[in-house]
């Protein structure tokens, strides 16, 4: 087992603390990922393409689609598409069907994970 903190254990670091340390490990300038000329190519090519263009804009400025639509939201330009809300099948309810099936005196005891189907079909043949 190591004892000590780095410190102790690596001289080198003794002189360094928290910040300065993460200062000394950077000496060059980070360059930005994205140029004030790329964000400007990818909002405006959003604004007219809108979200189906995103392929379009990635290739034009050479990122992935990803990486495009982050920066696009950080820029505060896009807007998700709408998800589709789930068709709902008419009809009884799993719960209804179950009520329906026990009140012909049957035991539902065990069906509660039966399909919408299966439970109809067993409606259908208890009732005649």
């Amino acid at each position: 087992m190591r004892e000590g903190n780095a410190s102790t254990r690596f001289p080198c670091f003794r002189a360094l603390k928290g910040k300065q340390m993460a200062e000394a490990n950077t000496s060059e300038e980070k360059t930005p990922n994205y140029t004030d000329e790329m964000v400007e190519t990818a909002v405006q090519m959003y604004q007219e393409l809108g979200n189906d263009g995103l392929d379009e804009i990635a290739e034009a400025i050479g990122k992935n689609v990803r990486s495009v639509r982050s920066k696009l939201v950080r820029e505060g330009v896009y807007v998700a598409t709408p998800k589709k809300a789930t068709k709902k099948v008419d009809g009884p309810s799993k719960k209804e069907l179950l009520r329906d099936i026990e009140a012909t005196g049957f035991d539902v005891a065990g069906f509660e994970g039966a399909t919408k189907s299966a439970l109809t079909r067993l409606l259908g043949a208890i009732a005649n």
